[in-house]
């Protein structure tokens, strides 16, 4: 099959809820929105991206939050991260089951997991 790299990431949110995903991936996360492509913007949602990583954010009806499953992004500075994250009154959760890894749980505004992880620590997937 080939598959070369991961394009993207897409969790659930509930419809009507943009402008608090845009406060909390933009804001808390410091991500980037993109601009959705014209012809999906009416089905709702929203996405973002920060550095090679993309996050797209689609309306679920039946919106439940992704308790277990979760995307991991990795940051430069994790002390920084949690800082800011507090910043915007997140919850950051540290996790230390990991030897040698440094990494956090915190969730989005809609009840999804997100990890973090302290870049340069070594890959647990190799």
């Amino acid at each position: 099959m080939g598959i070369e790299s991961l394009d993207h990431v897409q969790l659930a949110m509930p419809r009507g809820r943009e402008d608090e995903a845009r406060v909390f991936y933009a804001g808390a996360l410091g991500m980037t929105e993109i601009e959705k492509p014209e012809p999906l913007r009416a089905a709702g949602g929203c996405w973002f991206g920060a550095g090679s990583v993309r996050l797209h954010l689609g309306v679920e009806d039946s919106f439940r939050p992704a308790r277990k499953a979760h995307p991991a992004l990795r940051v430069r500075d994790l002390d920084e991260s949690c800082a800011r994250l507090a910043t915007h009154g997140v919850e950051v959760r540290p996790d230390a089951r990991l030897p040698g890894i440094r990494r956090v749980y915190v969730d989005d505004c809609f009840g999804n997991r997100i990890e973090l992880i302290q870049s340069g620590d070594p890959d647990m997937h190799a």
